[in-house]
């Protein structure tokens, strides 16, 4: 007689579900690590494009002619920022499409306040304000306006060492396009991106922002175009920005634009400039180069640069070798506190606490 297989149903309960419930779990929050950090990029669970006050409301109360000296308070129209970055420290980098009054190119422009710009011991004070300007053709977006750089987290620490003055940054676009370099000058003919760089930047951060009416308050920081165009901006407005931290610069403007245009193309050269300022004896600026050691042709026209023009009369000069330095944004930022940020904020005006 043959048998049929015993048969052995499955004991009741919840065991075999129970075991499979860690794989599910690990499953899921793998996923979650992974797909976290994607949708955060497209602001899924962050705050990126959300409205961003500075505090300007309540805050205006400047008239845009005041000069002299101290703080000026935020003379408005108030900007409409959005979310764009947030620091570990919880300080925002807002964004905003600028429409260039007196440029009339319109741009985006990145800016971000240190903690110091919220404590109510400097609820009426001034802040300094950097102009930081990326190198290649800084075009549709700065790349100091990612936190990668650490550009901002740098200032941030900096400035609790004592080391560097708690800047407001701003962050603009360089260039109108991705086709062609403007030198940051106003190139017959092309968008006036020198006006755009000392005129609307400016006007921008005043609008919105507890600034310093001196030029005490002002300064450029950039690397290879961007710190020719912040070299070149300081030297031919030093009635507007006082210092500059230029980091593997162009000496010389080389924008293909300016052929037939070679005497407009003189006036933006920072030899011509650098001289010019020294013939009429002032005002005093003050250029803080920094160079990788690995840079040999930005190296060498610097120090050509500093031998005929640096330290004589107003223009006052530094520079900072970097060891094994490369011509790159990752080099210059660490850099900056090993020099070049305390030796300019030695010679501009900071805030005022109350009290």
């Amino acid at each position: 007689m043959t048998h049929a297989p015993e048969h052995h149903p499955r004991p009741s309960g919840r065991r075999p579900r129970a075991r499979r419930w860690p794989v599910v779990v690990a499953a899921v929050a793998a996923l979650g690590l992974i797909a976290w950090p994607v949708l955060d990029s497209f602001g899924v669970f962050s705050d990126k494009g959300d409205p961003l006050s500075f505090g300007q409301d309540g805050a205006a109360g400047g008239s845009p002619g005041e000069t002299g000296t101290g703080p000026l308070m935020p003379t408005g129209p108030k900007a409409d920022f959005r979310v764009a970055n947030t620091l570990a420290d919880g300080t925002k980098i807002g964004v905003v499409t600028l429409d260039g009054k007196k440029s009339g190119f319109k741009g985006k422009v990145w800016v971000w306040a240190p903690k110091q710009y919220d404590d109510p011991k400097y609820a009426k004070s001034g802040f300094p304000v950097m102009i930081a300007l990326p190198g290649g053709n800084g075009y549709p977006n700065n790349y100091w306006m990612g936190t990668d750089l650490k550009l901002q987290s740098s200032i941030a620490e900096w400035s609790k060492q004592g080391k560097s003055l708690p800047f407001l940054l701003a962050m603009p676009v360089l260039n109108p396009d991705e086709k062609n370099y403007h030198d940051g000058s106003d190139i017959p003919g092309q968008a006036k991106m020198g006006t755009w760089l000392t005129e609307d930047v400016p006007d921008l951060m005043k609008q919105n922002f507890r600034t310093l009416k001196s030029r005490d308050g002002w300064a450029f920081m950039g690397s290879s175009s961007g710190a020719f165009a912040g070299l070149k901006s300081v030297l031919k407005r030093p009635d507007k920005f006082k210092a500059v931290i230029a980091s593997g610069p162009d000496i010389v403007p080389d924008s293909p634009l300016w052929k037939g245009h070679e005497k407009e193309k003189a006036e933006n050269n920072p030899k011509v400039l650098a001289q010019h300022l020294i013939d009429i004896k002032g005002p005093d600026v003050y250029l803080a180069f920094q160079v990788g050691t690995k840079e040999k042709t930005s190296m060498a026209a610097t120090k050509q640069f500093l031998s005929a023009y640096g330290n004589k009369g107003p223009v006052h000069t530094m520079l900072r070798e970097i060891p094994d330095g490369e011509h790159n944004a990752k080099t210059y930022v660490p850099s900056m506190g090993m020099g070049p940020i305390e030796w300019i904020s030695k010679h501009m005006e900071g805030p005022t606490p109350s009290g």
